[in-house]
């Protein structure tokens, strides 16, 4: 486990207590003092990539059916593939050899800009096949609410979003840019509520939640329809507002211009051209253009919503989540999930090929620069059959139901030497594990950690998952 280990705590004596007690009495009378505190636990690739996207597989994903193959019938019947890419070691699914997406004259376009199946570049993708969505329980979760809630905030009846986190992991980064005169964009959280979700000290932090794939409603702009004596009149009237309170009320007064001032910041870079990805522009930005991206992604909402993920990353956003398809098939699951699947493998596909080909403004690529994960509420089960009665799968409390086969890809992968890695591995028979086992509030932190985002006081059983760099 890459969990902490929770011991029982020991008793102090009396000695112990005195020294401690003495310990803080000296911090009280000298404040310079520092008393030892304990290291932030992190990962040799902390802060290796500027860019996340999180993609949840809708409705509970039977994950043995596509990212942990090499099993028994009654956890993957659609069969392990043979097409591989060499060196990879998980369990790839003949499922994700499936691309209708490239077929044919009218998909010439795609395989012109270097798609390719996922089966085909399983070996730049590295799986952990154990991620436990609640660790420590005596058995899995399969409810749809608490399952969600796990995913979306890390607990059960938790208070704050995954996105709410990382934008407050990265608020000196942001800090740092708007002394400089700089706009990072926040995380996004596209059409999902719950991962926007925060309060108390990370209300300030929650993320724009987007409906829709656009910012075509920004198209005015209200700073420019006024006259720049009018613009004038309105900056020495905040200014005079703010001399005549008293000191201790100004902060309020400038916390206020300040969101002003970011509201009308944000709004320029939302009426920018280049987040029209609805729009068939061939404009190059960052060597790429939207038409090519709509090309590699589709214009369905799903794809639109990725294409625009690839643009927020262009105005300093860190990271990007968004729901793909829907996997609650507790029927007919045998005849719609390879077509449900295939809307799973362009996305990866299409991202693939567009990261490799856009070029970063630090330098490199996309790729280089972010990473992709893959995740659900929980995995599906059929109780020991190769489906329910049915034809579908259910939830339950099994380990098919217990872990999440999550796939990883990004330069930060390749270049530790992970892609194609199996990290962990389970009894095909049963899907006992055999191997690591992960908590998946550890995989959370474990994004926030190689985003270079703080995490200090977040998920405080949970370490980083040293694994991919080991």
């Amino acid at each position: 486990m890459s969990d902490s280990d929770d011991s029982k705590p020991q008793s102090p004596g009396r000695r112990q207590l005195l020294k401690g007690l003495g310990a803080g009495a000296a911090a009280l009378a000298f404040p310079h003092l520092w008393l030892p505190r304990t290291a932030l636990a992190q990962t040799a690739g902390r802060g290796s990539v500027r860019h996340l996207i999180y993609i949840r597989l809708a409705g509970g994903f039977r994950f043995t059916t596509a990212y942990n193959g090499d099993v028994a019938d009654q956890f993957n019947p659609f069969g392990a593939s043979s097409k591989r890419a060499a060196g990879t070691e998980w369990g790839v699914s003949t499922l994700l050899e499936r691309a209708g997406w490239l077929e044919g004259e009218a998909n010439k376009a795609r395989r012109d800009l270097g798609m390719k199946s996922v089966a085909s570049f399983s070996n730049e993708l590295c799986v952990l096949p154990c991620v436990d969505h609640e660790p420590f329980s005596a058995r899995a979760d399969g409810g749809h609410g608490t399952g969600l809630e796990r995913f979306l905030t890390g607990y059960v009846g938790g208070a704050t979003g995954f996105m709410t986190l990382v934008n407050y992991g990265v608020r000196a980064r942001v800090a740092e840019a708007a002394a400089r005169g700089v706009t990072l964009l926040p995380a996004f959280s596209l059409g999902e509520a719950g991962m926007a979700s925060g309060a108390g000290t990370y209300a300030t932090f929650r993320p724009p939640v987007l409906e829709g794939s656009g910012f075509e409603r920004f198209g005015a702009d209200p700073d420019a329809s006024l006259k720049p004596w009018a613009s004038r009149v309105a900056q020495n009237v905040d200014a005079r507002f703010r001399q005549r309170l008293h000191l201790p009320l100004r902060a309020g007064a400038d916390t206020y211009q300040q969101t002003r001032k970011a509201s009308s910041d944000y709004g320029k870079i939302f009426r920018d051209p280049v987040l029209r990805v609805s729009a068939d522009s061939d404009e190059m930005v960052d060597g790429i253009s939207n038409r090519q991206l709509r090309t590699l992604l589709g214009t369905d909402t799903t794809g639109l919503r990725a294409a625009l993920a690839l643009r927020l990353f262009h105005f300093g956003c860190p990271a990007v989540f968004l729901n793909q398809g829907g996997y609650d098939f507790h029927s007919r699951e045998d005849a719609e999930l390879p077509e449900e699947l295939d809307g799973a493998n362009r996305l990866v596909s299409g991202l693939r090929t567009a990261l490799q080909r856009m070029e970063h403004p630090e330098g490199g690529t996309y790729w280089d620069k972010t990473l992709v994960v893959l995740g659900s509420e929980f995995g599906r089960t059929t109780g020991g059959s190769r489906y329910n009665s049915a034809n579908g799968s259910d939830h339950g409390s099994d380990f098919a139901t217990r872990w999440m086969s999550m796939p990883f890809m990004g330069g930060v992968i390749s270049q530790a030497g992970k892609g194609g890695k199996s990290l962990g591995s389970v009894r095909g028979s049963d899907l006992k594990a055999t191997g690591q086992v992960y908590s998946y509030r550890a995989v959370l932190k474990t994004m926030m950690d190689l985003l270079g985002a703080d995490h200090e006081g977040i998920f405080p059983a949970d370490a980083p998952l040293q694994d991919f760099f080991a």
